[in-house]
């Protein structure tokens, strides 16, 4: 085992490692350490506790896995050939309604290409090879990265049929007061309570939600009004749009490293999934 890789294993949770697997972790760091030389941690009663040779051996460990992944990128960024795996990340919603689409084309055109979708509400590290490249609405202020603004995507307020028979229309005024509202979960929303730029101080939040996904189906089944990309809501009859004159956009980012830019199979993708934000 590396020392990245036996560090690591020391320093998680031990309370939480098995028996066996805490045994395992003591008897390679043992090893590790009969080797360099050096005691590495000290063994107290709460756990191990690094010594300064160990954060330091921490520190190079960590340097020596970031060289491995920016060679492996820099060797990717020389493959011309249109095959192998490319791992794309974006949300559900974007993955669902713009970004499958792209990787259909992409699979028509490419069979040799394997491309892995992962979907989550998460920021994924391109540095760290999480993804290949990602689709998201935060723009990366990392400068190994490259960034292209796909679009502004439009937001409405939608709320189901349903839902505004039992519970009727908010007026223009834009006051909430006596509704239901869907939103996202605190740390996905950041410190905005509105549909729209309205406020809902006054309306009961029915639901919060970590997923555009969730947000959607939550609507659609009458759980309250919520700010849904009008393309997505548009898809689904059964919702109605609340002040049509209202709408908010939000910019939607291609991320990836720079040392993949010049990846044929990489090009691919990416080039795919342009042509179905442009085609929008």
């Amino acid at each position: 085992m590396s020392v990245k890789a036996t560090l690591t294993m020391v320093t998680s949770n031990m309370a939480r490692m098995k028996p066996v697997a805490r045994a395992t972790v003591g008897r390679r760091l043992a090893a590790l350490e009969a080797a360099l030389g050096v005691r590495l941690f000290l063994r107290t009663p709460g756990g191990y506790v690094p010594t300064p040779a160990g954060e330091l051996a921490g520190a190079a460990a960590e340097r020596m896995e970031q060289a491995a992944h920016q060679l492996q990128r820099q060797l990717q960024g020389l493959d011309e050939k249109l095959c192998g795996v490319v791992r794309v990340a974006a949300s559900d919603t974007m993955g669902s309604f713009y970004v499958m689409p792209a990787l259909t084309k992409v699979r028509e055109a490419h069979p040799d290409i394997k491309v892995v979708l992962s979907t989550s509400t998460q920021v994924t590290n391109l540095t760290r090879r999480e993804a290949d490249l990602a689709v998201r609405t935060v723009k990366p202020t990392d400068p190994d990265l490259i960034s292209r603004r796909l679009a502004r995507v439009p937001l409405g307020v939608y709320a189901s049929r349903a839902y505004l028979q039992r519970r009727g229309v908010p007026g223009d005024d834009g006051d909430l007061q006596g509704h239901d509202v869907v939103l996202y979960d605190r740390p996905f929303r950041g410190d905005g309570r509105t549909l729209c730029g309205v406020s809902t101080a006054y309306a009961r939040v029915a639901m919060e939600v970590n997923s555009g996904l969730m947000l959607l189906q939550a609507v659609r089944a009458g759980m309250g009004l919520g700010e849904l990309q009008v393309r997505m809501a548009e898809t689904h009859p059964e919702l109605v749009r609340i002040w049509p004159e209202r709408t908010e956009r939000v910019d939607v980012w291609l991320v990836l490293h720079a040392d993949l830019a010049r990846t044929a199979r990489v090009r691919a993708v990416v080039d795919a999934i342009v042509e179905a934000f442009d085609t929008q």
